[in-house]
């Protein structure tokens, strides 16, 4: 079965109703047949619904789209994409751990790694994922998770996949790599060697800002990691289910754990009416991805060209230094593209005169948008920071959306 396909299929068996719209069950809680069916559940001997807490059949069907369009053999869905995040990493740390995360990565991901994590005892190194042959000095003993994203975002520096799963492998560290501005449809990180993936929902999958939501998928091949003593959560009985070991229960782990540990007892849980919202996404994404990469690669070309632009960021644009990574591993470069002004004010006075795009810290709506990170998505980022992320302070983002090609570039043309 093909992805388009696999959207709009996967994981819905039409109710005694026939709807052909997947129901939404706007429900927390489940009725049980009796006490000794309410005990199995509990004691996760029988599969059911319990608590929306931990699942709802809404939800399950996009949980089991994002899975199969991933090529994962599960899925977790997350009341955000920094929950999503959090739980892949604090799936896999103790206190007195580290991450390596890349140092060209989200602000709000590098502040949860870097300051939030810190105060659970975790610490984050960093590395390039354009050129990690540094990696591997970095790894030690306490080493659990290598955090990196498929496109950057706002860099858009395209990882060298290869090279960071080898090292990766070679250590027996879980890998983690966040695919929302690519999506499935750009590249699938799990065909690639990648372990887990992680999704803001919120942006191209959902498609037009109507949700918050995150969600996380698990590699098939990612027990073989979880089975080593570098996991040993996954491998020694959990006293809040009478010592179950979830690699020994479970083809699934990761995502057991996280489903079943974190969800239980952090609680950032998605409604069942966003789960909606993102399996109706889930239907266009094919279409839409690909007009929004052709969109973006008709204004970086413009922006290319402008006397008024020092430089412009584009994976597909063939003197960008990610342009053979793009090829190597990318279907699509996505709608994301960033290009640098003379300097801090002169980003903002060009972010006040455009007329079509709209200011706001979002990016992947189906409308055009504008961000100038380093007064908002990263303006917790120090100057030396904001140069190490890829963000300086002339940097404008651009999330390119499906209105009418000539109308945005009219639109960029005046504000320039």
């Amino acid at each position: 079965m093909k992805d388009a396909t696999k959207a709009l299929h996967i994981g819905y068996d039409k109710d005694n109703q026939k709807s052909m719209q997947v129901p939404i069950y706007m429900t927390t809680a489940y009725e049980y047949n009796n006490t000794d069916h309410a005990a199995k559940l509990f004691a996760l001997e029988e599969e059911g619904n319990i608590y929306t807490r931990i699942g709802n059949p809404t939800t399950r069907v996009f949980e089991k789209r994002i899975a199969a369009l991933e090529n994962g053999i599960d899925a977790l869905a997350t009341a955000s994409g920094m929950g999503a995040i959090f739980y892949s990493i604090a799936n896999l740390v103790n206190s007195g751990d580290n991450i390596i995360i890349s140092n060209k990565l989200y602000g709000g991901s590098i502040t949860l790694s870097t300051q939030t994590l810190k105060q659970f005892g975790i610490s984050a190194k960093y590395f390039d994922p354009a050129n990690p042959k540094k990696l591997e000095s970095l790894i030690d003993e306490n080493t659990k998770a290598i955090l990196f994203e498929s496109i950057a975002n706002p860099a858009l520096t395209v990882p060298e996949f290869d090279e960071i799963v080898k090292i990766a492998n070679t250590y027996g560290i879980i890998t983690i790599c966040d695919n929302t501005i690519a999506t499935p449809y750009g590249v699938k990180p799990i065909d690639l060697g990648v372990d887990i993936v992680v999704h803001s929902a919120s942006k191209y999958i959902v498609g037009n800002s109507s949700a918050i939501a995150g969600c996380i998928i698990e590699a098939p091949f990612a027990k073989e990691k979880l089975k080593t003593n570098r996991y040993p959560q996954f491998n020694e009985p959990d006293e809040s289910y009478h010592g179950l070991i979830y690699n020994e229960k479970f083809d699934n782990p990761f995502i057991s754990r996280a489903r079943l540990a974190l969800l239980r007892d952090y609680g950032a849980v998605l409604s069942p009416f966003n789960a909606w919202l993102l399996i109706l996404g889930l239907e266009t994404l094919h279409l839409r991805i690909k007009a929004h990469s052709e969109n973006a690669l008709k204004i970086a070309k413009f922006l290319l060209q402008h006397p008024n632009v020092k430089n412009v960021n584009y994976p597909f644009l063939e003197n960008n230094e990610n342009y053979k990574r793009a090829k190597k591993y990318l279907k699509f470069g996505s709608g994301i593209i960033s290009f640098e002004l003379d300097s801090y004010e002169k980003a903002k006075e060009f972010v006040s005169k455009l007329q079509i795009f709209s200011l706001v810290t979002n990016i992947a709506d189906s409308k055009s948008l504008v961000t100038h990170p380093a007064s908002t998505t990263h303006q917790q980022l120090s100057k030396e920071e904001l140069i190490n992320a890829g963000v300086p302070e002339g940097l404008v983002r651009l999330s390119i959306g499906l209105e009418d090609i000539e109308d945005l570039i009219e639109d960029l043309k005046r504000a320039l």
